[in-house]
Formats: C-alpha cells, sequence, structure tokens
C-alpha cells in the first residue's frame, strides 16, 4: 500500500520556544509526534531526543514484530529520557507525550502516551482512535464528566502518564486495519485543543476530496492550513502536524 505523508511544527503565537518534534521515517513507513514538558529547556531536549532515538531503534531492530517493536521502542525513549535527566540534574521532570504510527501491511501500529493523538479520516468522518492520558480523560473514563464539562476544566492539560517521568512506562499499543483512502492525523495537542474535530474533517476534505488522486502537494497544504487554524485560533501552544494518505 502506497503511503503518502507529511508534516510540520511550528512554535505557535505566544511560547518563545517550540518543545514539539515529530518523526518523519518514511523508510520504515514510521511517522510520530512528540510533545516535550519541563522547565530549562526540559521539554524540547526530551521531544528532541525521543525522535533521535526513533531513528536510532528502527535502524536496528525493524525485524521484531511490529508491536513489540513500538512498545519496546517507547520504553527505550523514556529510558533515555531519563539517563539524561540523571546526567543533568537542572533537567530532572522532563518529559514528553509520544504518538506514533508505523504501516505494517495492511496494518497500523499504534503507540500512544500521553495526550497527542492519532485520528482516522474516512467517508466524511473523523475518529479519534487514541485515548488521552489526561486528568480530564480519566474524568471521562469514570463519567464524572460530559465532554462539554471537560473543555472547560483548567486541569484540562494535566498527565497522568508521559514519557520520561518515571522507571515504568505503559503504553498503549494497538493495531488497526488500514483501508484504502484512510488519512490518518497525528497532532500535539497546540492542534486538537485549538481546533475542533469538525473543522479539523472539514479542513481535511477541503484540500483532499478524493483521497485514491491527492498528490503529495495537497497534503503538504492540508498539513499547512491545520496548523494556520490553530494559529487564527489563537496558537497558545506549539502545533504538530502529520497527515498520511493510505493508497492503493
Amino acid at each position: 500500500m502506497g503511503i503518502l505523508c507529511a508534516g510540520a511544527t511550528d512554535i505557535g503565537r505566544k511560547r518563545k520556544t517550540n518543545q514539539d518534534s515529530i518523526c518523519l521515517d518514511h523508510a520504515h513507513h514510521f511517522f510520530a509526534v512528540a510533545d516535550g514538558m519541563g522547565g530549562h529547556n526540559g521539554g524540547d531536549i526530551a521531544s528532541q531526543l525521543s525522535v533521535k532515538v526513533m531513528g536510532e531503534y528502527l535502524g536496528k531492530n525493524n525485524s521484531q514484530d511490529p508491536q513489540t517493536m513500538m512498545k519496546n521502542l517507547i520504553q527505550e525513549i523514556n529510558r533515555s529520557i531519563l539517563k539524561k535527566a540523571e546526567e543533568q540534574p537542572e533537567l530532572h521532570g522532563m518529559g514528553t507525550t509520544v504518538s506514533a504510527v508505523q504501516f505494517a501491511g495492511p496494518q497500523l501500529v499504534i503507540g500512544n502516551v500521553g495526550d497527542s493523538r492519532v485520528y482516522m479520516v474516512n467517508n466524511q468522518n473523523i475518529f479519534q482512535l487514541t485515548r488521552d492520558h489526561s486528568f480530564v480523560q480519566e474524568k471521562l473514563n469514570m463519567g464524572i464528566y460530559t465532554r462539554e464539562e471537560a473543555v472547560k476544566d483548567p486541569q484540562k492539560n494535566v498527565l497522568v502518564r508521559s514519557v520520561g517521568f518515571e522507571p515504568d512506562v505503559q503504553v498503549d499499543v494497538f493495531n488497526y486495519r488500514v483501508c484504502k483512502n484512510d488519512i490518518f492525523l497525528i497532532c500535539s495537542d497546540g492542534l486538537h485543543g485549538k481546533v475542533s474535530d469538525g473543522d479539523i474533517l472539514h479542513i481535511v476534505q477541503r484540500n483532499i476530496s478524493d483521497p485514491s488522486r491527492c498528490q503529495l502537494s495537497d497534503v503538504e497544504q492540508t498539513v499547512k492550513e491545520l496548523i494556520q487554524q490553530a494559529n487564527d485560533n489563537g496558537g497558545q501552544d506549539n502545533i504538530s502536524v502529520i497527515l498520511a494518505v493510505a493508497q492503493a
């Protein structure tokens, strides 16, 4: 299956540094977003280190079962961040989200820790495939909050799980069967926190009306417009977007 993929990261309108990083490894059909956090530049170091480890690990371990590889890779990132913080105590407390996908034949292997997200767009619908590891999501899971209440909660960005904070990180890993014309979006909360799912869907469909005929330039333009919309809506956070179109 052919994959058209493009991605970009943007500092946004309010932040002084970009603590997001993205991985576009076309050779291994692997794509990921890391949204770093932590003071003393710890956030950008954590996310950049994540992407560095991804490249090194994929080159050495791509023969593993894809689900096992995804889990082991994110755990290796976790160890690398903890080691870096041990070597440089001023970075203690840094961490990152990781939302990653790898196309493996008809399957998409998804790995997720934190509140960056993976979406699927098809047949005029948008579906969130990952589940946020946040304080507010836990309240949603327990039925304490409605989605309307969750959006207004001042703790909506507080994470209960991230990469680089604890020696053992629990990684969500699962498969999704890919169909022709499926479009997959990986993004940080700088996008999904400022642009509604409905508006994301509208922008994608406006630029990619027929996924089977779209060109790489269409995918790149969609990424650009999604980032622009997040900035137009305030751009309070760094914004990272990766879009992958599954073609025959």
